[in-house]
């Protein structure tokens, strides 16, 4: 199943400019089987997730986006915002109680702003990020995330390697031109948010690249982008 695991949508999240129905009639227009509304700081409510769900026979499962102290979290398992989230070890263990998992996206931003491009500087962002207790706790790293450059993606790739975490691939949509840009691919069916909790920690899944015409499993980049 293809799943797109990083999605916003308005109004609980109010940077997006994408509505649940058009998200997923998008989705569904270029080829995914699902969708993860990974709101920030926020939860669908069951019921309206439901709704969504009948109303285009599609896969939608609730997720999160905690803004933390060193980064945002993907959080999977969780069915509400609670206090104290933003401190990583209280948030895993909220998670951990919850039989929930964790995925950290776009691990350059704040933990490691990619400031330059040269070896020295690469080689120590890598090292720095690799060496933050937050990697502690999740499952996956975001590889590839529809809105970054290039560069960025590399990055996180080197970074799964250096972790030894497998890759997921999100949109982190927040407008219809954002979807279809990359997605994760699962081996196993997904019905709802234990059957993705179960699949994310067993790391049966890779990240694809859907920009290059046809589905393009990742490859990961061992060397910084230096000419």
């Amino acid at each position: 199943m293809l799943i797109d695991l990083h999605c916003h949508t308005f109004p609980l999240s109010d940077d997006s400019f994408l509505s649940p129905d058009e998200l997923i009639e998008r989705a569904k227009a270029v080829g995914l089987d699902g969708v993860c509304l990974t709101e920030h700081d926020a939860v669908w409510e069951p019921h309206k997730i439901r709704e969504l769900a009948k109303r285009h026979n599609f896969l939608v499962i609730p997720a999160i986006e905690v803004n933390t102290e060193d980064d945002h979290m993907l959080v999977f398992g969780l069915s509400r915002y609670i206090d104290g989230m933003q401190r990583v070890a209280h948030l895993a263990q909220l998670v951990a109680d919850a039989g929930g998992a964790m995925v950290a996206p776009h691990p350059y931003r704040r933990l490691t702003p990619l400031l330059r491009m040269d070896d020295d500087f690469w080689t120590m962002a890598l090292e720095q990020t690799a060496a933050h207790p937050a990697f502690r706790h999740v499952c996956a790293v975001e590889a590839i995330n529809g809105r970054a450059a290039h560069d960025e993606n590399l990055f996180s790739w080197q970074l799964c390697a250096r972790l030894g975490l497998p890759a997921v691939a999100g949109s982190d949509a927040h407008e219809p031109s954002d979807i279809g840009t990359c997605a994760t691919r699962f081996q196993r069916s997904i019905a709802d948010v234990q059957d993705l909790v179960q699949e994310l920690k067993a790391g049966r899944f890779h990240a694809v690249n859907l920009r290059a015409g046809s589905e393009a499993r990742e490859r990961m980049w061992l060397s910084p982008p230096i000419d």
